[in-house]
């Protein structure tokens, strides 16, 4: 029998389990925050200059009625319906999404050894070390002159070391003869992938969705108490404050490691497994320029080493008010993210001033315009990574963690990527709701 079930963490999961606890009207529930404002890693500023910013390149799309009606309820017709228009940057060329898909943007001796390497390559298998997939998948030509360099600078963790079980609908994988059509007919193929639409809000970036949310459910969710004990056999939480609370079912969205490490009298191989989770962290760094916004691009891949970033989001493009007073005729805005490994942040100063050089050597803005705004927000917690020992540490951490009644989910709580965009993590937290309860099964999460 559970009675009181108590929920760590007001981002996309959390807060969907709260919202489906809601919605079953059972009434012993609680969401405890760490920060001030709910949303997680789906959270949004305003900065000194007025300018919107999310905590990394965020587009609202949907496998899950969950989550569709979790943004009709919040948002309804208060949302931009955008087609993605996106490019990578390759060496002084614009190639459209996805690299692999429209080789014919290339310079021509490029463009051959891509195609070769694709007629060449025998074919991946999820079972091979992520490196040695590109090179099954894509052969040489892709792999050296897109996958590799792109994939390193955002994981900021060798290949070699990545397992390829996270691939599924995050990479297209084209066939030699399509991709071979493509070039010889000169046509563009753009339409991969399910965020080839998107949505986002009218006002206050993505954030704007949870805010919404939090406030329907009100003084559940309680903010600004950090977490740092579990009493896994007394049922009790401890906070920075002194204060304690019971639970009789426990969800966890905090990253699997924090929570592991926060369990008194922890079994040591559990201990051992969480300490083996790796996770890359990101600098974001947002710049506005004092020029009028006139790129339809949405957003732009970086492969080379020559910027600092690996994605730069036409933020204004998303939604006008994310500048001030909506004036995309005076401003224009620009989401760049750049990976590094968790303790070594990019020096402040320099590093901003290096990015803001780069988008325009990168030709992602014209000439120097003025600068209105730079602001930059560390992501400690920003890809769970998936290398090829993950699955075995989930495998010893997950159960002993169910046996005691803690259900860790959500982005960094499952420690998967394949399933951490928004729509996977509010789907979590609905399915553990109804779990934990007795009246479903789990749909997103397995075991």
């Amino acid at each position: 029998m559970v009675d009181n079930i108590a929920i760590i963490g007001a981002g996309p999961c959390g807060l969907g389990c709260g919202r489906e606890l809601d919605r079953l009207g059972f009434g012993g529930w609680q969401i405890v925050e760490s920060n001030a404002w709910p949303g997680g890693h789906a959270a949004s500023v305003v900065d000194p200059a007025g300018f919107t910013w999310d905590l990394g390149g965020h587009v609202v799309f949907s496998h899950y009625g969950e989550f569709d009606a979790l943004l009709q309820e919040v948002l309804g017709d208060d949302v931009y319906e955008h087609e993605r228009i996106s490019y990578i940057r390759s060496g002084a060329h614009w190639v459209p999404y996805p690299f692999q898909n429209n080789l014919r943007h290339l310079e021509a001796r490029v463009a051959f050894e891509c195609l070769l390497g694709l007629i060449e390559a025998g074919g991946g298998s999820s079972e091979m070390s992520f490196a040695k997939w590109m090179e099954a998948t894509f052969g040489d030509g892709i792999t050296r002159h897109f996958m590799r360099p792109y994939n390193q600078k955002v994981w900021a963790t060798p290949p070699e070391e990545m397992s390829a079980t996270w691939i599924a609908e995050r990479v297209s994988v084209v066939d030699y003869r399509r991709a071979l059509e493509n070039v010889v007919l000169g046509r563009d193929d753009l339409g991969w992938g399910p965020n080839s639409t998107f949505a986002f809000p009218r006002q206050g970036g993505t954030g704007e969705i949870y805010r919404r949310l939090a406030a329907r459910l009100g003084e559940r969710v309680v903010y600004k108490r950090e977490l740092v004990g579990v009493d896994a056999d007394r049922h009790e939480l401890r906070f920075a404050d002194g204060s304690v609370l019971g639970y009789d079912a426990l969800v966890s969205t905090m990253p699997l490691d924090r929570l592991v490490g926060a369990i008194d009298g922890c079994p040591a191989e559990v201990a051992e497994a969480a300490r083996a989770l790796r996770h890359n962290s990101v600098a974001v760094v947002g710049v506005a320029f004092e020029q009028p916004m006139r790129s339809e691009t949405c957003w732009m891949y970086f492969p080379g080493g020559d910027v600092p970033f690996y994605r730069v989001t036409n933020f204004a493009k998303y939604s006008p008010q994310n500048v001030p007073d909506g004036d995309v005729d005076r401003y224009s805005a620009y989401l760049t993210e750049s990976a590094y490994l968790p303790g070594a942040a990019p020096k402040r100063g320099a590093f901003e001033e290096g990015v803001v050089a780069a988008l325009t050597t990168a030709t992602v803005v014209d000439g120097t315009p003025p600068i209105a705004s730079v602001h930059r927000i560390d992501v400690d917690y920003a890809y769970p990574v998936p290398t090829l020992d993950r699955d075995a540490a989930l495998r010893t951490i997950q159960p002993w963690l169910m046996d005691r009644r803690i259900y860790s989910r959500g982005r960094f709580g499952s420690w998967r990527y394949e399933i951490g965009n928004m729509d996977h993590a509010v789907k979590m937290g609905a399915d553990i709701a109804r779990y934990v309860l007795g009246e479903g099964d789990e749909d997103v999460w397995t075991p």
